[in-house]
């Protein structure tokens, strides 16, 4: 009974190269509570855009913008911002209008931080989550004691039988976790508690490997527990520890985050906030086995650092029970033996 186009966002996009075909390829990808009324070309700039999209007419910019209702204008130029709009564009913003930049408005529409887009001095502006202060690491630390208790206790009669299970299928002549080391907050060491999922010889050689699907070291009852999920339920101590946090990124062995740090800018700004056991790029993306998925979880990593708090963790929690419960998510390939991007 609605068009809901009507309720959207009419945004004019300020440029029309490769930043603003970005904002074109992400309305087209996914489901968007705005509408791109059009792209206002700068001169001199090279075109990336549908020529229809692009603004025609001998209209002013402020004319144009007020004539065509607009709600917000995307700054998307690819070059230096022209000194001969800001009385335009801050006209405008005193009419109203919301004016955001390229950044910004990537991480509101889908969540995640564009680090194809991103420069240092932004981030070093934008990193709120970075210091949250005393008074909010009191509240997380409270946070993450009290579900972690609860969860612990919960699930206590579940870790009875996956450690009977895993006693079992072993003939009782294989562990019954495993631990290994883990990078942590601010890049230190830990050694994170799972159930063993994988034979005793996963890794005979000592070599790490990225983690592949249908991994045939998984024994039965591996499989079982990664689907479900079960096998991550030891690291509630890691969070009573005070090593791990109940909502973070995940935690990554030492020698990837060595080749990783190398080769993916802002890799280790995740490392500003205590790992977890689920995290917001566990519960958008899911798990992953390549520089590829450890770019893409990346973006979501960053978005958590810079906006974590009780609302996000909330949320957080939330979508995991929903991956437990009803399976999504859990078929990525992942490794506790190799690798856990």
């Amino acid at each position: 009974m609605l068009d809901l186009s009507l309720i959207k966002r009419r945004v004019l996009v300020f440029g029309a190269g490769e930043n603003a075909c970005l904002i074109a390829n992400l309305a087209l990808k996914t489901p968007s509570n705005f509408n791109i009324i059009g792209y206002w070309q700068l001169p001199g700039e090279a075109t990336h855009i549908n020529h229809e999209k692009i603004c025609r007419g001998d209209e002013k910019f402020v004319d144009w913008v007020r004539n065509n209702q607009i709600d917000e204008i995307v700054i998307a130029q690819d070059s230096a911002f022209p000194k001969e709009m800001m009385k335009d564009i801050l006209d405008c913003k005193s009419d109203g209008i919301l004016i955001v930049d390229l950044p910004i408005f990537f991480e509101r529409e889908s969540y995640l931080i564009n680090m194809d887009i991103l420069d240092p001095q932004w981030w070093v502006l934008h990193s709120h989550g970075v210091d949250q202060g005393s008074g909010q690491e009191i509240f997380k630390k409270i946070f993450d004691i009290f579900w972690s208790l609860v969860f612990l206790g919960a699930t206590l009669p579940l870790m009875l039988l996956t450690s009977l299970a895993i006693l079992i299928e072993s003939k009782g002549r294989g562990p019954i976790f495993y631990v290994q080391e883990r990078v942590g907050f601010n890049g230190r060491i830990f050694s994170v508690m799972k159930f063993r999922s994988m034979r005793t010889d996963a890794e005979h050689d000592g070599v790490a490997r990225w983690a592949q699907e249908d991994d045939n070291r998984i024994t039965f009852v591996g499989e079982f527990i990664r689907k479900t999920r079960l096998d991550e339920l030891p690291q509630f101590i890691n969070v009573l520890r005070g090593e791990m946090s109940f909502i973070g990124p995940r935690p990554e062995r030492p020698v990837f985050v060595e080749l990783l740090k190398k080769q993916i800018p802002y890799y280790t700004e995740r490392l500003r906030v205590k790992p977890g056991i689920t995290g917001w790029a566990q519960v958008r993306y899911g798990y992953g086995s390549s520089k590829a998925d450890a770019a893409e979880k990346l973006k979501y990593d960053l978005y958590y650092v810079k906006n974590h708090g009780i609302f996000l963790d909330l949320l957080v929690l939330i979508y995991s029970v929903e991956v437990v419960l009803f399976g999504s998510g859990a078929t990525g390939p992942r490794d506790e033996q190799k690798n856990s991007i």
